[in-house]
């Protein structure tokens, strides 16, 4: 077990404080909702902490996700002569396609 942490209960004025910090104009009743949201919040944070976790290594991800690839050989491909043959339209050893959208070129 990692050790018990201490949570103490946030205060409505510990709350006032870190609004006047961040320049916050927060009402009375915001104030009391978020001091009771940040309380709930510090003691879902302590429970988190004392899971026991020394016998769990530290990871980005718990499944032992690996890559699957295969080797990058090179082999042979068509030539341009082979690629362009069966096309209906060839200028200038690319593909020729009728123009679109109204472009000049």
């Amino acid at each position: 077990m990692k050790g018990v942490y201490a949570v103490p209960d946030i205060s409505r004025d510990e709350v006032a404080h870190l609004a006047r910090l961040s320049r916050l104009a927060l009402s009375d009743a915001e104030l009391d909702e978020f001091a009771g949201q940040l309380d709930s919040i510090l003691h879902h944070v302590k429970a988190v902490a004392e899971v026991a976790t020394d016998d769990v290594p530290p990871t980005a991800n718990p499944s032992a996700i690996v890559n699957v690839t295969r080797p990058d050989v090179i082999v042979p491909g068509l030539t341009p002569e082979q690629s362009l043959s069966e096309a209906p339209n060839a200028e200038e050893g690319r593909f020729a396609v009728p123009q679109i959208l109204g472009e000049s070129e």
